[in-house]
Parts: structure tokens; C-alpha cells; sequence
């Protein structure tokens, strides 16, 4: 019996793309379920998350996978087949999980003060933060293709999303970061490379028309 896999998920979600890019490294056939988040969310998103009521959410046979990078594992280790994300390695495991979990709580935090247009002060302590995280990162790609090393990899995985955003924080917030990280933007550019990241990332100029929409709606 075939797999039944249903995503929820939203377009500009950079914790969505994660689960994209991951279902199609594995080559994973799957049913995509546009949420609109802002507005009422769907019945179904709160039986499958009735937690934290937030995509992604993997459907797997009936069965709910909650929160972006425990779903990439959770694929990692149920299709281990091809492209493997996680390392074998359990030192080295331990380390991809490390970088990851710096990504979603020191990173994104940065990002998300960065994004709050109105308080000025708090948008130039993110913007600093977002630049000294970056330089955290390259710091630990070196001179290495990927994260991983000469593959791409979880690290590879939580991180590149966010270039999707990277227009719309350089626009509002007035800064480069090709200036300030150029490691960062020739890694993003590899990665941009691999389809399954390709074809999983919107337009960044779509991200930011949306951003000014939200913003004109919501205030926010």
C-alpha cells in the first residue's frame, strides 16, 4: 500500500519550505494544503496541531508530524533510502542539530525584530543581531561547499529558506547582505542550484509584495 501524505502548509512559510525541500530530496510524491494563515485557520490544521495550531504539519497515513525540523527528521529517518540529510555519524548528528536549533533561536529571532518596522530601535538591535548571526554561520561553513561538507545537508536545509526573505529585510531595513556576509549569498547561490531547493523557494519579490500587503492589512 502506497503512502498517503498530505501537507499543510503556507507559500511564504520558510518553516514549510524546509518540509518542501526535504520531500523532494527524498524524490516523496505528497498533497500540498495551501493554509491562510492571517485569516480563519482550517478545521483540519487544528485537529492535526491543536498544540501550537501552526504549519507545517506532515500528514503521514493519518497520522500528524508537527514542527518544521522534527517533520525533516521524521522524513530523514522513514525514507532513508536516498539523500540522506542527517549524518551517520553521531558526533557529527549532534553538531547538524546543533547549527539547526541556532538557526530557529538565535537567527530567526534576529529576523523577526529585524521585521518590526515601527519600533526603530528594535528593528536596529535585530538588524545587528541578524548580521552577527550571520557571520556566527559563515563562520562555521568555512571553506566548505555545504554546511554538511561536500553535500547537502540538515544545517543546508534549515538555513536556505530564509533567502527567500533576504530582499525584503535588505529593503526595508536599508543594509547588504552580499555586503556584510558574502559567504552567506555564494552558499545560497549554490544551493539555489540544487532543483528540490529551487523549486521550493517563491520569488524573494513576491515574498516582499506579500510582506507589504500583510502590513497594509494587519500593521504587522
Amino acid at each position: 500500500m502506497e503512502d498517503e501524505l498530505v501537507l499543510l502548509d503556507s507559500w511564504p512559510s520558510s518553516f514549510g519550505m524546509r518540509v518542501r525541500i526535504a520531500l523532494a530530496e527524498k524524490g516523496i510524491k505528497y498533497e500540498a494544503t495551501e493554509e491562510e494563515l492571517l485569516e480563519q485557520k482550517s478545521p483540519l490544521l487544528l485537529q492535526m496541531n491543536p498544540v501550537h495550531k501552526k504549519i507545517p504539519v506532515l500528514i503521514h497515513n493519518g497520522k500528524p508530524v508537527c514542527e518544521s525540523l522534527n517533520i525533516v527528521q521524521y522524513i530523514d529517518q522513514v525514507w532513508n533510502h536516498k539523500s540522506p540529510l542527517l549524518p551517520s555519524d553521531p558526533y557529527q548528528r549532534s553538531q547538524a542539530r546543533f547549527w539547526a536549533d541556532y538557526v530557529d533561536n538565535k537567527l530567526f529571532m534576529a529576523v523577526r525584530k529585524t521585521m518590526r518596522w515601527k519600533d526603530g530601535e528594535e528593528q536596529e538591535a535585530g538588524k545587528k543581531e541578524l548580521i552577527e548571526s550571520l557571520k556566527v554561520l559563515e563562520g562555521e561553513l568555512g571553506d566548505k561547499l555545504y554546511f554538511n561538507g561536500e553535500s547537502f545537508g540538515f544545517v543546508d536545509l534549515a538555513l536556505v529558506p530564509l533567502a527567500s526573505w533576504f530582499y525584503s529585510l535588505e529593503t526595508r531595513s536599508g543594509f547588504s547582505i552580499e555586503g556584510e556576509c558574502p559567504k552567506i549569498i555564494s552558499w545560497t547561490k549554490r544551493c539555489l542550484e540544487k532543483e528540490s531547493v529551487a523549486k521550493s523557494l517563491p520569488d524573494p519579490r513576491k515574498v516582499y509584495d506579500y510582506l507589504l500587503e500583510r502590513i497594509k492589512k494587519y500593521g504587522f
